[in-house]
């Protein structure tokens, strides 16, 4: 084997985290006299942190000269995560070959009895994802006790992973981000290795998002977002960095850098962070369904569903602003019968919108009703704020508008005090509705005026239509049950004309314009042309 000046430099670009330049001396160095297991190992740790193919390829040469070097401990350990790489690719067959190789190896070696904590942790994965999250609890628990066993750091780290994964699935949310802080204090402290703290970051920030924990998701997604700079070479992770990075920037406003974040992760994504490529085709979608160009909305959404996660609630949503609310309603329905605690309730709010438009407010109390039960009673700020809007908007349906009110106002503050201005200015417009249930117009008007200038702002083109529908309705609303023929007849009325001057002005004949008026009589319950211009002055038609 070869101790030449390439080796050297791969060793120190490894110790480094330059990921690219260890790879290409180390991949030299290989191909002038061949690396030994370790270095081999190496090699394909940096071809998976670039994004190179080679990777599997390589870990395999590892493997088999472990094996051949009599590591046993070592050849387990590389056939488990090769396995696990398969198993994030879903070629769950291969991948589960090299599982019970290394299950093999580990029973006919004692020395490698250490990689039995990490081979349970596929096992547990399974299980969860397979239905069967009391399972999975028991394995993560057994290959964590493993893990502290041998004092493996990995095993440990991604067991604990999983543990808060399953608890706070079942709504034990203060119990499962007990457990992540511990693992993102090692990780933090260097104890992981560059893998397993890739996952590390990626899964925390994704339960953060599901659990409403917004402050914790942008606090790692900064730190996410620090790890990858210091590693500019790598690929892997820094794609779902990109679209963490855009759902933020999404919440607070910044839609142009949110569509920019998603793309530039796209590009990662195509460069070997496959796991990314949902997180930004979604994030694509939600901007431009939110900016009205549902064209272009669809497609992402369908390229995200091309990655067997389904897109909602953002095609349902996209469905409902495209006028098919009953294939909104189909399709949310499904998708959040099928989803887990968690994931069925970040779907809940869309759903309740969604039922409102379909004015089944028996069946939004009902999802109301169990968002709120789902909710903690310390739940995070922004938990509150869904949960207090959803409410609100079902109770102003129901006819509560005071009930209504108190609640929409107090989601109104948390949404400001969160720097969320699209959702904030919803707010203000279920807050408008309310307060014209009330009879306080100018109030109304106010929020109104407000809540149009944020989503001018924003480039929010559906909800700008939705406004000007809302004030067309308020408009034929004031005008009471009267045609349009009738409301310019009871004008001219209180300006002071009679039948003939009337029937000049509107080209029509006397008797026409006298059976306008008799109708705006009968419809009104008025006696008299005087009663009638009181009518018009009281409800601003003049």
């Amino acid at each position: 084997m070869t101790s030449s000046a390439a080796l050297e430099r791969g060793l120190d670009a490894f110790a480094e985290q330059r990921w690219r330049d260890a790879f290409d001396a180390l991949a030299e160095a290989d191909a002038e006299a061949g690396l030994e297991a370790d270095d081999l190992g190496r090699l394909a740790t940096a071809a998976f942190l670039i994004g190179s193919a080679t990777g599997i390829p390589t870990a395999t040469r590892a493997h088999e000269a472990f094996l051949e070097a009599g590591d046993a401990e070592a050849a387990a350990r590389a056939a488990v995560w090769i396995g696990m790489h398969l198993m994030d690719r879903g070629e769950h067959a291969p991948a589960g070959g090299w599982f019970a190789r290394a299950g093999r190896v580990v029973q006919s070696n004692g020395a490698a009895e250490s990689v039995g904590g990490l081979l349970l942790i596929p096992q547990a994965l399974g299980a969860l994802y397979g239905g069967d999250p009391s399972g999975a609890m028991r394995t993560f628990a057994e290959a964590l006790t493993m893990g502290e066993r041998f004092d493996d750091q990995d095993t440990i780290a991604l067991a604990r992973l999983g543990l808060a994964e399953v608890k706070i699935g079942q709504g034990d949310v203060e119990e499962g981000f007990a457990l992540f802080d511990e693992v993102m204090v090692a990780v933090t402290a260097g104890e992981i290795s560059p893998l397993p703290s890739g996952i590390a970051y990626c899964e925390v920030i994704g339960l953060c998002r599901l659990a409403y924990d917004y402050r914790r998701a942008r606090e790692w997604t900064i730190a996410l977002d620090h790890w990858c700079a210091d590693q500019p070479d790598m690929v892997a992770f820094s794609g779902q960095c990109q679209a963490y990075r855009a759902e933020l920037y999404l919440l607070h406003g910044a839609w142009r850098e949110a569509l920019t974040a998603a793309r530039a992760g796209l590009v990662r994504a195509r460069r070997g962070d496959r796991d990314a490529f949902y997180g930004v085709w979604y994030a694509q979608g939600e901007v431009q369904r939110l900016r009205g160009d549902f064209d272009a909305a669809d497609e992402a959404y369908r390229r995200a569903g091309e990655t067997g996660f389904a897109p909602e609630p953002g095609l349902a949503l996209l469905r409902l602003a495209q006028g098919r609310p009953r294939i909104a309603q189909t399709l949310l329905r499904e998708a959040a019968a099928q989803a887990d605690l968690v994931t069925r309730r970040r779907m809940l709010p869309a759903l309740i919108e969604i039922e409102l438009a379909m004015h089944d407010v028996a069946a939004a109390r009902r999802a109301a009703d169990e968002l709120i039960g789902m909710t903690p009673t310390a739940a995070m700020p922004m938990l509150q704020a869904v949960v207090a809007t959803c409410d609100g908007a079902v109770l102003l349906e129901e006819g509560a508008a005071d009930r209504a009110l108190e609640r929409l106002r107090g989601a109104w503050v948390l949404w400001h005090e969160l720097d969320a201005p699209y959702e904030a200015a919803r707010c203000r417009v279920h807050i408008a509705r309310a307060l014209r249930v009330l009879r306080n117009e100018d109030a109304a008007s106010m929020e109104l005026e407000a809540a149009r200038a944020t989503f001018a702002e924003l480039g929010a083109a559906p909800e700008l239509a939705r406004l000007d529908a809302l004030a067309r309705a308020n408009a034929n609303a004031a005008f009471g049950p009267l045609t349009p023929r009738e409301i310019e007849v009871v004008r001219l009325v209180a300006a002071g004309k009679t039948n003939r001057m009337i029937a000049r002005e509107l080209y029509l004949s006397e008797k026409t314009v006298a059976h306008h008026l008799g109708n705006v009589f009968t419809k009104l319950g008025l006696a008299s042309r005087a009663a009638a211009t009181a009518y018009a002055y009281e409800h601003a038609l003049v």
